[in-house]
This record gives structure tokens, C-alpha cells and sequence, in this order.
């Protein structure tokens, strides 16, 4: 009896402080909201591969895509609050999940109050995308081609409510112009063989999703939503270009189940910026068109209620589109 009470006087000296100091010791899984080969995805499995070299544990990636991110959210939430199980928010998940009914009417998850935030990842540009099959090379030739064919234009995106259906609603409401939105869950690896034919005309995403499409000539770059040209492509226009003051970009950040003990999402952070800051990873992410953009907890709450105020109304126009049977 002596020795339980003594080995439980231990365990209760060591405290947070050496939970951290041995965490993790058995692999960790990391959520995601998006479908294998999506720019998320790509970013995410970069980070998770540095993690398990820093850890010498595995990080896993496991994809749960589809309903706007909702499946992967509500899996999030209610997981254990350990550190065994982290979760990955893409931008659309903040965005339109919360005042977006027609996307996820029923998700019990309030985002700053079920999760706790650990760090910012990348923030990656919207490239526009077409079907070379249309003869058009610019966005100002896509939005004529639109007008002059309103409803019979379609566009690729990763899911309704998802960022790139967000990003296309708004350029729509820019432009004045009306294409049909086609959901492929499977990431924009699955829409590719339809982009190529010109079945789907268009598609928004980030580049790492789309390259190797468009290096293959399966699918042609016309815009990037960045606020200024990007330095690996410095011919390609900015959507702000043709509509003034357009910007668009993808971003994720790391976060875990709230209730985490702090001491473990401090030591996450710390070695999610270790991860980041890995000359290797930089490169992949700079061949991605992904931008490392390092934030506090606190700016990370901060950034993303931000984003809920500019994307929040796109995402309530979906909802009512969609209630009146757009």
C-alpha cells in the first residue's frame, strides 16, 4: 500500500510540465478536413513527416473529407483532449461551417469554444484554372465566355462550402456572372479527367492541388487570387487585376480538442514551428505556392475571426441560393 501511495504522490509531482517532457510517446493522428492530393492534404502530410522525425513517433494523417468539413470537425471535437489526436482546419471549416445552415444545419461545434489553437501553418493563393478546350487565356476571357453563356459554365471545387466554392462564389458575385458549381470530394485529382474533356469548364484551388495538371496541359492557369504576383509566376495575373482588391487564399491551422493540457499544445507549437522551419520543408512549400506565415495561439483566434467576418456573408448567400433552389 505504501508503495501505490508513493508511486501516486509521483505521478502527481510530475504534473504537466512532465507530461509534456514525455509526449508523445505512441503515435499521434492528425485529422484532416480534405481528400487525398489536396493542397491541405499535401501541406499537411510535409508537416507530419518532419513531426515523426522530431518526435520519433509517427504523425498519421487520417482524411476524413466531405459535407463542408463537418465530418472531420465533429470527429475532432469529440476525440480524447490527450494530444493523440490533432486536428487540421482548412480555411473553409471557419469560414462556412458556423452561420453557414445550408452547409452543416446541425453541427453542434462552436470552433474557439470546442478546440484549442496550437499554430498557423501555410497560407496558400487561389489559382483559377480552365479547360483548355474553352480557347480562353485570361480571367476577363472566362467572365465574357460566362455572360455570354449564363448557367451552362461549370466549375470543379472540393465540396459545397469548402474555401474554393467560397472563392468562386464571390468572384461570381464580382464578375455578375453565374456558373454551375460540380462538388468532387475526391479532391481536384478527381475532377481533372472532366477539366481535360471540358465537361467542367473551370476549377479554384491551390496550386499544389492543381500542378500536376497544369504541367501536364490537362488544365490552364489564367488568375492567381494572391494581392500581387507571384515570384515563380510572374505572368500569370492576379484576379485583383481584373476585379480590384480580390483576394483569395487556402490556410490551415494546427489545432487540438479543447481540454488539451497546455503544456502539451505548447510543446506541439514549439515543434510545429521546428517542423516548418526545416530548410527542406520550406522548399516544398515555396514549389507549392504555400507561404509560411507564423502566428501565436492567440493570433491565431485572432486571424480567424477575422476571416469569419469577410467569408461569413459569402457563405450565408450560398445558403440562401441554395434555399431558393439556385
Amino acid at each position: 500500500m505504501r508503495l501505490f501511495l508513493w508511486a501516486l504522490a509521483a505521478i502527481i509531482t510530475l504534473g504537466p510540465p512532465a507530461l509534456a517532457q514525455t509526449y508523445p510517446d505512441r503515435p499521434v493522428k492528425i485529422i484532416v478536413d480534405s481528400g487525398a492530393g489536396s493542397a491541405t492534404d499535401i501541406t499537411v502530410r510535409l508537416m507530419a513527416n518532419r513531426l515523426s522525425q522530431i518526435w520519433k513517433q509517427q504523425a498519421v494523417v487520417e482524411n476524413r473529407p466531405g459535407a463542408g468539413g463537418s465530418i472531420a470537425v465533429r470527429a475532432a471535437s469529440l476525440a480524447e483532449p490527450d494530444g493523440y489526436t490533432l486536428f487540421v482546419g482548412a480555411a473553409s471549416v471557419f469560414t462556412a461551417i458556423k452561420g453557414a445552415p445550408g452547409v452543416a444545419p446541425n453541427l453542434p461545434v462552436e470552433l474557439t469554444r470546442d478546440f484549442a489553437p496550437i499554430g498557423f501553418m501555410t497560407l496558400q493563393p487561389v489559382f483559377i484554372a480552365v479547360a483548355p478546350s474553352l480557347g480562353i487565356d485570361s480571367l476577363p476571357g472566362l467572365i465574357t465566355l460566362a455572360k455570354q453563356k449564363p448557367g451552362e459554365l461549370s466549375y470543379a471545387t472540393t465540396g459545397p462550402g469548402r474555401f474554393t466554392h467560397l472563392t468562386m462564389e464571390l468572384l461570381q458575385s464580382r464578375a455578375g456572372i453565374f456558373m454551375q458549381m460540380i462538388p468532387y470530394a475526391g479532391g481536384p485529382h478527381a475532377a481533372m479527367a472532366d477539366l481535360a474533356t471540358g465537361r467542367v469548364a473551370a476549377i479554384a484551388e491551390g496550386y499544389s492541388g492543381l500542378a500536376e495538371g497544369l504541367t501536364g496541359g490537362l488544365i490552364r492557369a489564367i488568375a492567381v487570387a494572391s494581392d500581387k504576383r507571384l515570384p515563380d509566376f510572374t505572368n500569370l495575373a492576379t484576379v485583383a487585376e481584373t476585379l480590384p482588391g480580390f483576394l483569395a487564399g487556402g490556410w490551415n491551422v494546427l489545432l487540438a480538442p479543447a481540454g488539451t493540457p497546455e503544456a502539451v499544445t505548447n510543446k506541439v507549437s514549439a515543434d510545429l514551428r521546428k517542423a516548418l522551419d526545416d530548410a527542406e520543408v520550406k522548399r516544398k512549400l515555396a514549389a507549392m505556392g504555400a507561404y509560411l506565415h507564423p502566428m501565436t495561439a492567440a493570433e491565431v483566434t485572432a486571424f480567424t475571426q477575422e476571416q469569419q467576418r469577410t467569408w461569413q456573408p459569402v457563405a450565408a448567400r450560398i445558403s440562401k441560393q441554395a434555399g431558393a433552389g439556385r
